[in-house]
């Protein structure tokens, strides 16, 4: 979760700094691609011994392990795919209601001064 937080501050920063959007959805999980995939591969090779184990006891940390290393390998997925496409949906979807807010406003204020 926190480096979806990172992420985001660091789009948002790029975007006050004047990039595009999509300029600044790139170049931001550009940036963040090796950090979240080194967190994310040590956590999961850490975590490999135990999900493979065979000894006493393993058949408790077994089911743990697994999920925990599943999760090690999704959440970059999402993180570095998804999380910029809901950006950029959003952020898109924000903008258009914008745009038509102010078309609306102008449009009303013209058949106002008109009538």
């Amino acid at each position: 979760m926190l480096n979806g937080v990172v992420l985001i501050s660091y789009i948002n920063e790029l975007r006050d700094r004047g990039a595009t959007l999509n300029a600044a959805v790139e170049r931001g999980s550009e940036l963040r691609l090796r950090p979240v995939l080194m967190a994310s591969l040590a956590a999961a090779i850490g975590l490999l011994p135990a999900s493979i184990a065979t000894g006493i006891g393993s058949e408790t940390q077994k089911p743990l392990a697994r999920v925990v290393v599943g999760g090690m390998i999704t959440a970059p997925v999402l993180l570095l795919l998804v999380l910029p496409a809901l950006y950029k949906l959003v952020h898109s979807y924000s903008a258009l209601q914008k745009s038509t807010r102010r078309m609306v406003t102008s449009e009303e204020k013209n058949s106002l001064a008109g009538a």
